[in-house]
Order: structure tokens, then sequence, then C-alpha cells
């Protein structure tokens, strides 16, 4: 039942999400000191990934990369900025949600040495029973070899005289 709860919210989460992103794009291009930081981000992230494309391509990679201008940089940061904000929220959705699943697992296994170290007990003592009950068998064979069998059972041997038993 908690399990579908979780991912329930967990996509709910995701879903939320999307929109605060879309949010943080808008905000990103409105003021001038953040959209300095952003554009120079962009930028970066651009010289990046150009160089990665022309080596992966084989083309040469000494050519100056011309820089975006400013609206595309501001529009590539807000994209950037969004899927990383969501990219979070998701990371962090899973790692709680492991972390979760790691103390379930935990208890499941603390639950099964708990009930291992019960029979080992009930074992143990079963096993000292067993001891116990082959030294009283032991003792009464003992006896028994001693006064024989009619010694035990307290059976008396005589002219046909019979011992009165009482009722």
């Amino acid at each position: 039942m908690v399990l579908p709860l979780v991912k329930l919210g967990t996509l709910a989460l995701k879903t939320a999400c999307k929109p605060i992103a879309s949010r943080l794009k808008k905000e990103a291009g409105r003021h001038p000191r953040f959209r300095n930081f952003i554009v120079n981000i962009a930028q970066a992230n651009h010289r990046i990934t150009t160089t990665i494309q022309r080596r992966i391509y084989g083309h040469a990679t000494n050519v100056e990369i011309r820089p975006l201008n400013e609206e595309k940089a501001v529009q590539a940061a807000s994209e950037l900025i969004g899927e990383l904000f969501v990219f979070s929220v998701a990371t962090i959705a899973l790692i709680y949600e492991v972390q979760r699943s790691a103390k379930s697992e935990a208890k499941k296994e603390e639950a099964r040495r708990q009930e291992l170290e019960a029979m080992k007990r009930k074992e143990a003592d079963l096993e000292q029973e067993l001891e116990t009950l082959k030294k009283k068998l032991e003792e009464i064979e003992q006896l028994a070899r001693g006064r024989g069998l009619s010694g035990i059972l307290n059976i008396r041997h005589g002219n046909g005289s019979k011992n009165p038993t009482p009722a």
C-alpha cells in the first residue's frame, strides 16, 4: 500500500517540477546580474559542447568557437537551468527511494537474523533436554541392570503368594 503511494508522490513531484522549471526559465532572463551570470554559463557550455562535438566528428578543435548571441545564450542557459532543476528533483526522489528501500531491507534482514537466533536458541535448548533425557535413561538402564527388571518393577518371586495391591 505504501509503495504505490510513494511512487505516485514521486511522479506528482516530477510533474510539479516542470512548471517550476518553466518559471525559473522566465525569471532567469529578467534580472540583469543573474542574466549576465547565466549568459557566461551558457557561453562556457556552448564552448565545451562544441569542442566535444568537433572531437567526436574528427573536425579541427583549434578553430575559434563563435559565442552565442545574448538571446540564444539566455535561452540555452534557461533550458539548462530548467533541466538541472528537474534532474535534481528526480535525483533527490531517487535517493530517497533507495534509502527507504534500504531501510526496509535492513528491517527484514534484522527480523530474519532474530528468527535465526531464536531457532538456534531453541535448538540448543532441545539438545540440552535431549542430553538430560539420555542421562536419565542411562541411569534407569544402570539401575535395571543392577537390580534386574523385577527389582525396578517391584515384582516379588515367591511360593505362589501374591502381594496384595492397593486398589
